[in-house]
């Protein structure tokens, strides 16, 4: 049995390290660091699918259990649309080729796309958040 109190601060605090890793992602991106601000754009999603899993009190250990976990129960499930379960598997393809591929060369347009699907995604997450009874500060 799992502590519903202890998710929940689990959860929230992982939403909150996704908000300030997209907020690190478009600084990278305004200062030209564009391979940064796609390796950031994925961990914001991940951070935010990790929050949603936090409240079933789930995890792994590695990032491709994450996103398979997340993809059957949430998005093939219907609670998010399969946009954001194919906007999760670019985010973490380009986020591979960038930190794995030495001579990938990150462009303003794929860091833009990347941003963009954090755009998408993190409001999602955050609204179903909500909706399951994580209370966020408005600021």
């Amino acid at each position: 049995m799992h502590d519903i109190g202890k998710d929940a601060e689990l959860s929230k605090y992982r939403f909150s390290l996704a908000e300030e890793t997209y907020r690190s992602a478009k600084m990278c991106f305004d200062n030209g660091f564009y391979r940064d601000c796609i390796n950031r754009s994925y961990y914001a999603v991940f951070y935010c699918v990790r929050a949603v899993l936090a409240l079933e009190s789930v995890d792994f250990k590695r990032h491709k259990d994450v996103v398979a976990y997340f993809n059957k129960e949430f998005v093939a499930a219907g609670e998010f649309p399969r946009e954001v379960g194919k906007r999760l598997a670019r985010l973490k393809t380009k986020r591979e080729e960038s930190d794995y591929n030495d001579f990938f060369i990150a462009s303003a347009d794929e860091a833009e796309a990347q941003l963009q699907s954090v755009e998408y995604i993190l409001p999602l997450i955050k609204k179903y958040l909500e909706e399951h009874n994580i209370e966020f500060d408005n600021n």
